[in-house]
């Protein structure tokens, strides 16, 4: 098992997008990925249609390459990152898939890829993927589930390319999904679970949420694949701040088998601050106030909350932590500095 090596600080992670506050639009796309729309490729002929995949393509090696790179830079309990799902545009749908074929793309792809998940290694920076909610290994439609399995073995595939796909999840790397559908239950996971490749097995993780499958709806999942703990989403789904001491984290922490888990953070929206501006929102009374639950699920900007972030942090004992806010890398390396001053101040 080649799993990450453990650390006095764990790994705080950012997801997607790579923030340079100042720097003009124009200079800050060259962090992140472009994509286009199946509908925007099928208007162009085919040689065109290769040529701006060549072209996106390209673009996104150049910027994940640069996102390894800055993430690999930062201290060693900042180093994990969630790579965002179009690094190749359109690459499952169906009247475009076969483009991927052409030898101009492969060409570029076997060559642009494989050394960023080399850089990855050299820098110690763990990866994971997150497919959209689209993603629903439970359903019953066969279209649905076929697309769902192809999403899966997409995301398997750059890990394939990255050097991330071969047993279980190599040095922590991970492709996380929510549990999909309620009505079709555990055992139709099981089923499309069962579909996936090898490779994709070995990468999959899957989330609890507020809508579907809460953290005990997947508990007995935990013997098929890893967990990943969202705080936030259980919050939603049932006011409670979980401790790292609770039983269902270690079943959570016993699933990935060795590897250091990941679990998200988020917070409630900054508009709450004047409710509860350091003390821990309370779920109940933000109800009573007059907010929904799409209002306690939409993320924060920041994870402003003082209390909330320490609760948070306490988790770190037994997980990594990717940190989904709007503001992303800056968020997450706002999040880490009291963990970066203490380990400044232990080492002298």
């Amino acid at each position: 098992m080649d799993a990450l090596p453990e650390r006095l600080t764990p790994r705080i992670g950012w997801v997607c997008n790579w923030l340079v506050p100042g720097l003009p639009e124009k200079d800050a796309k060259a962090f992140n990925f472009r994509d286009t729309t199946v509908s925007a490729l099928l208007r162009l002929e085919r040689s065109a249609r290769v040529d701006k995949l060549h072209e996106l393509l390209r673009h996104n090696a150049a910027a994940l390459r640069r996102q390894v790179a800055l993430t690999a830079a930062l201290p060693p309990g900042q180093r994990a990152m969630r790579i965002a799902s179009h690094a190749f545009p359109c690459y499952t749908h169906p009247d475009t898939r076969p483009l991927y074929d052409e030898p101009a793309l492969r060409e570029v792809i076997e060559a642009l890829f494989p050394p960023i998940g080399t850089q990855a290694l050299a820098g110690d920076v763990r990866l994971s993927t997150h497919p959209g909610q689209f993603c629903v290994l439970t359903s019953t439609r066969d279209d649905v589930l076929r697309s769902s399995v192809d999403e899966v073995e997409y995301h398997t595939e750059l890990m394939r390319l990255l050097g991330l796909a071969d047993g279980w999840h190599r040095r922590g790397a991970h492709i996380n999904i929510h549990g999909g559908a309620k009505a079709p239950g555990i055992e139709a996971f099981r089923a499309g679970f069962a579909r996936l490749s090898d490779a994709a097995k070995g990468l999959l993780t899957v989330e609890n949420d507020e809508v579907a499958y809460g953290l005990d709806d997947l508990l007995p999942l935990a013997d098929t694949l890893p967990m990943v703990l969202d705080l936030h989403h259980h919050w939603v789904a049932t006011g409670e701040y979980i401790q790292p001491d609770d039983k269902r984290v270690g079943a959570v922490a016993a699933s990935w088998r060795g590897v250091r888990p990941m679990a998200h953070v988020s917070a409630p929206r900054e508009e709450f601050r004047e409710i509860a501006p350091d003390t821990l929102p309370d779920r109940a009374a933000l109800i009573e106030a007059g907010f929904n639950g799409r209002d306690l699920r939409a993320h924060s900007a920041r994870l402003w909350n003082p209390a909330h972030a320490a609760w948070a942090r306490s988790h770190l004992v037994w997980t990594d932590l990717e940190v989904e806010a709007k503001d992303k890398n800056l968020a997450s390396a706002e999040f880490a500095a009291p963990l970066l001053r203490a380990d400044m101040a232990a080492t002298g």
